[in-house]
């Protein structure tokens, strides 16, 4: 697995005792939490400029699917893992070689999930041609 000591984060979640409890995981695990939003529109603005190595994204924010934000990293070459309690319900097609942590989850879980994600990298859009 790889080593994560060190890594910046991005978290995306909207229920704020579910994003406490990923920020600990992640500190426990070496990550440096960069930022850690919960509204769609602040999600896509801090994925636009924040200097992060990886992102971990919930699919649905109150109810809006987070799949904007998930466009935005893809673009910016930014590996992400996909945190949802729905399965892979709701993730698109162009998404789906993406990992994804079923909620709940442990920590082994979640640093097997973004240790997947580095080694993978981005992967690039697929072009409609």
């Amino acid at each position: 697995m790889a080593d994560l000591n060190g890594l910046r984060a991005l978290v995306v979640e909207d229920e704020r005792a579910v994003a406490l409890l990923i920020e600990d995981m992640l500190l426990d695990l070496g990550c440096e939490v960069v930022a850690s939003v919960a509204q769609l529109d602040r999600a896509c603005e801090v994925a636009r400029t924040i200097a992060i190595d990886f992102a971990l994204l919930d699919l649905n924010l109150d109810g809006a699917s987070a799949l904007p934000v998930a466009h935005i990293l893809r673009e910016r070459h930014i590996p992400l893992v996909f945190s949802t309690g729905y399965g892979r319900h709701g993730i698109s097609a162009d998404f789906e070689s993406y990992p994804m942590l079923a909620k709940p989850f442990v920590i082994g879980d979640l640093q097997e999930k973004i240790s997947t994600a580095l080694a993978r990298g981005a992967p690039a859009q697929m072009s409609d041609s």
